[in-house]
């Protein structure tokens, strides 16, 4: 399961996220199946180098086409811009304005939230259509901000919490929820990432609407055939261990993007910085 996981990219985004959150309007939600993909909608391209930013942005390094960001941070001037959206848990900055503006949203089993046992997130409730949709509006206006800042796509986080609900989310749950999102991403001519969860994409081409994936440590995992036979070389690859990095770049590094990154993904020109591509 996923839950095992994301150690670098959520450790370096739970730190660095501001507490700021944008006040929610009502915004019509986009139905995936209900319209025709945008033309203005474009895949990242395929194997052209890829940065996970999510510690902290900075000038992308040579050979780098592929860049993803926080959504709080500015698109890179140059290149493709992915920008991060965590489309099913809270952020701890940001547990505060959830608990005041939409407690109904925060996932409870015996009146207690759901927290991930991981990470000091809350699980968003996802269990009735009509949830849903209301986090879906929320979401939504996030990711129309990724269109004004000028990213091109957006990666959705979080796919796997129905691992951790205790039972409350299931894995239709899951699948209604990203199929609304992707068509959301889409309806603001923006292109959709699959963020882990290999065990959504079920022998699927671009699964729920997915165009791409940013996938972590599925070397490790032995689920990277999963990801490129969903997606071709529309995969971004994170790796984390130096051992399976080599690994990596061996078996697919011709084809796919793969990146060794370090833990905490700090920036360039700080302490512990790693970044090497294949």
């Amino acid at each position: 399961m996923d839950g095992r996981r994301r150690i670098g990219a959520r450790l370096a985004h739970g730190l660095r996220l501001s507490g700021a959150v944008v006040g929610i309007s009502a915004l019509a939600v986009v139905l995936s199946g209900a319209r025709a993909h945008s033309a203005s909608v474009q895949a990242p391209p395929a194997n052209a180098g890829f940065d996970l930013q999510l510690g902290g942005a900075y000038a992308p390094p040579a050979g780098v086409g592929v860049v993803e960001r926080d959504r709080t941070a500015p698109a890179p001037p140059t290149g493709y811009g992915v920008c991060y959206v965590n489309g099913f848990q809270t952020q701890d900055a940001e547990i505060a304005w959830w608990r005041r503006a939409h407690p109904e949203l925060l996932l409870r089993v015996r009146g207690r939230e759901v927290r991930d046992p991981d990470w000091p997130e809350t699980l968003l409730d996802i269990t009735t259509p009509a949830r849903r949709r209301a986090v879906v509006r929320i979401v939504g206006r996030w990711i129309d901000g990724c269109a004004r800042r000028g990213y091109r796509a957006v990666e959705l986080d979080n796919l796997d919490s129905w691992t951790r609900s205790k039972g409350r989310i299931t894995v239709g749950d899951t699948r209604a929820t990203a199929r609304l999102l992707t068509g959301r991403a889409h309806g603001a001519g923006l292109a959709a990432g699959q963020k882990n969860a290999a065990e959504l994409i079920r022998g699927a081409r671009r699964p729920l609407g997915f165009d791409f994936a940013v996938v972590e440590q599925c070397q490790e995992y032995d689920e990277c055939d999963r990801y490129t036979r969903a997606y071709g070389d529309r995969v971004m690859e994170v790796e984390y261990d130096p051992a399976a990095f080599r690994a990596a770049c061996a078996a697919r590094g011709a084809r796919i993007s793969i990146v060794l990154r370090d833990l905490d993904l700090v920036p360039a020109g700080r302490p512990g910085h790693v970044f090497r591509g294949c």
